[in-house]
């Protein structure tokens, strides 16, 4: 199978994008909007999307690194500029430190990214087979609610919650609409299963020493956008980052949490313009 991608149009250089976990590309519609008018954006579809594609395959985030290598293989690109969120974000890392000719600069959108001490105790935890009781978001992804009737109720009862609270109406509208599916039988289901979601979360992080090591040796432009109330790209993280990598840019944003390219996609493509301008 030919790995499925979606091309959000423009003229410019090629620029491809990385989703999060449970993020669609279609939910990063205002963002990559506004990339494209200096670039042609192109969005890799990850494997949780894939047509029969099992949870099961995967024991850690480098078959991610993979599927994206082979992507880049099959559209015969070469020389890039690439964007990626959260766990795209790491799939993107991992490929420029393991095929680092292939790149020119890079933007990581608040990324996966834990010190080290985290790691080892993440690590702890799956050892004991803890994983599932520790991870914040496991749960939540096993009770959210999958089928809806219409995208009109589940845009409203979204709008009053306080995760999406720095989104504005335009940015949720194309969040809801970037995450559910239209089913056969009528209504609509979110895109994303459980069983991958819960997956993705299980098996990230434990491999990531592998990061940290190969950090010094970063040769592409690389910058980083943070959200100031993330709990995932730690303040001290990023000190960490620029103690192993002193070329690394990284940038706070404001009013922002993790989703900040869904909160502040104009914002976001500035930095990430303004960086590829200078550094690409």
């Amino acid at each position: 199978m030919k790995i499925p991608s979606l091309n959000f149009g423009g003229t410019g250089e090629e620029l491809v994008f990385l989703h999060a976990n449970g993020y669609p590309p279609d939910c990063y519609r205002p963002l990559l909007s506004q990339l494209s008018l200096s670039y042609h954006v192109t969005a890799m579809v990850q494997r949780p999307l894939w047509p029969g594609s099992r949870p099961d395959d995967i024991d850690d985030w480098r078959p991610l690194t993979d599927d994206f290598l082979r992507f880049l293989d099959e559209h015969q690109t070469a020389s890039l500029i690439c964007v990626g969120h959260s766990m795209g974000g790491i799939v993107l890392l991992r490929a420029v430190l393991r095929e680092p000719e292939r790149f020119k600069a890079i933007a990581l959108l608040d990324p996966v990214l834990f010190p080290p001490y985290f790691i080892a105790f993440w690590n702890l935890m799956r050892s004991l087979k803890l994983g599932r009781r520790f991870h914040p978001l496991v749960a939540g992804a096993r009770q959210r609610r999958r089928q809806f009737d219409d995208l009109e109720r589940l845009y409203t009862g979204y709008r009053r919650k306080s995760v999406f609270r720095y989104m504005d109406d335009e940015s949720l509208s194309a969040y809801v609409e970037g995450i559910a599916c239209q089913r056969d039988s009528g209504g609509y289901q979110l895109c994303y299963s459980a069983d991958w979601e819960i997956r993705i979360y299980l098996t990230g992080i434990w491999r990531d020493m592998d990061i940290w090591r190969g950090l010094p040796k970063l040769k592409a432009p690389a910058l980083i956008v943070r959200g100031a109330e993330t709990d995932t790209f730690w303040a001290r993280t990023g000190q960490r980052v620029k103690r192993k990598q002193s070329r690394v840019q990284v940038e706070t944003l404001e009013k922002s949490t993790h989703l900040l390219p869904l909160e502040r996609p104009v914002e976001v493509s500035t930095l990430i313009r303004s960086f590829f301008e200078e550094n690409a």
